[in-house]
């Protein structure tokens, strides 16, 4: 069986008539140019992606510099959101700006908020209001064991004293 030569004309002739696609339109972000590394990246910068991933700390944005950002979920919006996932979903097209770049960890954090000023000279960003862009904490050395870890060894020990 399968599909005839006819059918394939039938549904071609009827895809050359205007406005008979059935397809939704597909938006496509808008590339900037000269922008093609993380290098060409700047605080300030206004461009547009596509959420590649969407978790609930945050929306990981494709800018097409081979490296996706971060818009941390505080920056998702000008108002309060829990989960990013009430505001974005995969293959949205999004305006952010760039607030950080991170060329020795290949970090892009972004914003898609409209109320926060970038200081284009540093990389400290200041926002209006009580709240204020998390910084990460510096990576220690030597961490402390959490709970889950305790009551992970603890565990281990009561299997190990059964066996």
């Amino acid at each position: 069986g399968g599909a005839g030569a006819i059918t394939v004309k039938d549904v071609l002739a009827e895809l050359e008539k205007p406005g008979r696609d059935p397809r939704p339109v597909f938006k496509v972000a808008q590339r900037s140019d000269g922008v093609n590394d993380i290098r060409d990246l700047k605080p300030g910068m206004a461009l547009q992606g596509t959420v590649s991933n969407v978790a609930q700390f945050g929306a990981f944005v494709d800018l097409g510099v081979h490296q996706d950002g971060l818009v941390h979920v505080s920056q998702l919006a000008d108002r309060f959101v829990r989960d990013a996932r009430e505001v974005v979903k995969t293959g949205d097209v999004v305006s952010v700006r760039v607030l950080e770049v991170d060329l020795a960890r290949q970090r892009i954090a972004l914003t898609m908020r409209t109320d926060v000023r970038i200081d284009r000279t540093s990389t400290t960003v200041t926002q209006p209001g009580p709240a204020r862009v998390a910084t990460r904490a510096p990576d220690r050395a030597v961490a402390a064991p959490s709970a889950m870890a305790a009551a992970f060894s603890l565990m281990q020990g009561r299997q190990q004293s059964k066996a």
